[in-house]
C-alpha cells in the first residue's frame, strides 16, 4: 500500500495494489461525501471488481496530518 498526496490540488491517492496501470481502473464508485462536507472519497476497482485504491478529495479536511506525513509527493 502506498499514498500520494498533491498539495496543489489537495488530493491524496492511497493505493491498495502494488501499482495501477493507465486503463486499470475499470470502475469509479464515488464521490462519496464525508461527514465533514469538504472531502469526498472515490473507489477505483479493476474489471474483477477487485478495489485499486481510493482517491481522497479534501485530502488535508479529510486526512491526518500522520497519515499526509507519510505520504510520497508526485514528481515535477
Amino acid at each position: 500500500m502506498q499514498i500520494s498526496y498533491d498539495a496543489e490540488a489537495d488530493a491524496a491517492y492511497i493505493r491498495i495494489v502494488d501499482a495501477v496501470a493507465p486503463g486499470q481502473a475499470a470502475r469509479q464508485v464515488g464521490f462519496i461525501e464525508t461527514p465533514n462536507g469538504v472531502t469526498q472519497v472515490v473507489l477505483d476497482f479493476d474489471e474483477s471488481g477487485r478495489l485499486l485504491g481510493v482517491e481522497v478529495l479534501g485530502a488535508r479536511d479529510g486526512l491526518t496530518p500522520e497519515v499526509l506525513a507519510q505520504a510520497v509527493l508526485p514528481e515535477k
